[in-house]
């Protein structure tokens, strides 16, 4: 589990490269200079850490791009302490951002191989979200609802209601649409029925699948 001068002179490169793709939010970027992205993936893949790129993790499920994660993370427009509800732990390195730039992060997901290897991670990098679970993405956690903004790291074909419902009024919720490629769309709540939405473009996810495994 290191994190060495070398790594962090990576991260910084990194940071640089979001920012000429577009990244403004100095709280994102922060949080994208400080996480150690190389020990949220297979050791064989740690030379290739900081580049632009996802790669598989296991169970069929990859850690997304630095600049998906960076641009998702923007949309959010995260406030310290906020609860924000993410669906899909995966790697864990979304939890990670979300958690080091102040949220409260309650995060769901499905497969239980990811779901024990990040709960055993965390802990050992002193990252602490609010509550982890294995579940079904699908139905958020209304025990724990309304959250200030919800996203969600799995591409969907559909925009599961039980998510909408779980967003506080003038909370975003933050989910990339579509079935082959997928549309990030952002959802800002009105009031108890309106919903508007805005859309940014084609973005590449692994499927949003129900029931947990």
């Amino acid at each position: 589990m290191k994190d060495t001068a070398k790594h962090q002179g990576l991260r910084n490169q990194l940071v640089s490269l979001l920012q000429q793709k577009g990244i403004t939010d100095k709280n994102v970027l922060d949080a994208i200079s400080k996480i150690p992205r190389h020990l949220f993936l297979n050791s064989s893949f740690e030379d290739y850490a900081y580049q632009d790129k996802a790669f598989p993790i296991g169970a069929g499920q990859t850690i997304s791009q630095p600049y998906t994660v960076a641009f998702q993370s923007q949309l959010l427009e995260v406030k310290k302490e906020e609860k924000v509800l993410e669906i899909g732990t995966g790697s864990g390195y979304q939890t990670a951002v979300l958690c080091a730039m102040g949220a409260k992060v309650y995060s769901v997901e499905r497969q239980n191989e990811l779901f024990k290897k990040t709960s055993v991670l965390f802990p050992k990098l002193g990252i602490r979200p609010k509550h982890l679970s294995f579940g079904d993405g699908y139905k958020g956690l209304p025990q724990h609802a309304p959250f200030d903004s919800i996203i969600v790291t799995a591409g969907a074909p559909i925009i599961p209601k039980p998510l909408m419902a779980q967003l506080k009024i003038g909370g975003r919720l933050v989910i990339p649409l579509g079935d082959e490629l997928q549309i990030m769309t952002m959802l800002i709540r009105k009031n108890a029925t309106q919903f508007e939405k805005h859309e940014f473009g084609e973005f590449r996810f692994v499927p949003l699948l129900e029931d947990k495994n």
